[in-house]
């Protein structure tokens, strides 16, 4: 399973304890000793030590695997799956280094939510066994790039809402699976959250429906797997799937909205797109910009 991003959690307060008595109160009453009860066969007694330590090696066991999971909370753990379930095998992640002085996006020292990292770190690597598209590997790519996922006749108009709201860089990965998979990661920069909720009101326009039709989708509706329990603190997600009947091809595709950057996450597959790597997908592209 991909290594996921824990933040630590806080240790919780104990409680003080009230001081002890200095002097302890009288028994009411002496109670005469009891007899003592007989002796159990030695068998019986090696019978109770072996249960005895397999309740305790259970119990440490479930206390270790409940404190993984509890620490595990900012990933899916879908449903406790085998690894055999669909899902691909990113690299470990880890949040890329920012200037010194620079707060996370979602600290409360950064009231404006800005992502100091580099944006082109703050892609999602690509999963083990891909192919590399070299248009979209991972770096920096023009508007014009980005717009050509969208329906030609939407362009001009995306173009021109992404220079009225100040985008400030646009940064691209993109892959090949084994199976026929294609998947493409978008992240845009703006000068300030506001006008990254301004270019999703008034550019895209997703709410119930994906919005501006991507080109090789022209309808989506809303995907009613995905769960935005798995969302990170401070983002928002939304996702949508190419409903049938639909071409050679079938289109998922998900928006992340986390302070002042948008990712658009697209999975395309001839025959029906799985679900189960675009949600891993989305996910994990969630947790590094959250």
């Amino acid at each position: 399973m991909t290594e996921q991003l824990t933040p630590e959690p806080e240790a919780a307060p104990r409680p003080e304890l009230a001081p002890a008595p200095a002097v302890l109160p009288p028994l009411l009453s002496q109670a005469p000793p009891l007899p003592a009860p007989p002796r159990p066969p030695r068998g019986a007694l090696r019978a109770v030590a072996r249960w005895t330590a397999a309740v305790l090696v259970c119990g440490v066991l479930g206390t270790g695997t409940a404190f993984g999971i509890a620490r595990l909370d900012r990933t899916d753990v879908p449903g406790l799956a085998t690894a055999d379930d669909g899902r691909w095998d990113y690299p470990e992640l880890s949040l890329p280094a920012l200037p010194a002085g620079s707060p996370r996006p979602f600290s409360y020292a950064n009231k404006a939510e800005t992502h100091h990292a580099d944006l082109r770190e703050l892609l999602l690597p690509a999963p083990a066994g891909a192919t590399a598209d070299k248009k979209l590997a991972g770096g920096w790519v023009s508007v014009d790039q980005y717009v050509s996922a969208y329906a030609v006749e939407q362009r001009p108009r995306l173009k021109e809402a992404l220079r009225h709201d100040g985008v400030r860089h646009v940064a691209a990965r993109g892959w090949t699976m084994p199976d026929g998979t294609v998947s493409r990661v978008y992240l845009l920069q703006f000068e300030s959250v506001a006008f990254t909720a301004e270019f999703v009101q008034d550019g895209i326009g997703y709410v119930i429906s994906a919005g501006v039709p991507l080109a090789a989708a022209p309808e989506a509706v809303l995907d009613e797997q995905w769960s935005k329990t798995t969302q990170v603190r401070g983002t928002r997600t939304a996702a949508y799937t190419e409903p049938k009947p639909y071409g050679a091809t079938q289109v998922r595709q998900g928006y992340i909205r986390a302070g002042d950057t948008l990712a658009l996450v697209v999975n395309e597959k001839k025959g029906g797109a799985a679900a189960v790597p675009f949600h891993q997908t989305m996910i994990l592209q969630t947790q590094l910009l959250g």
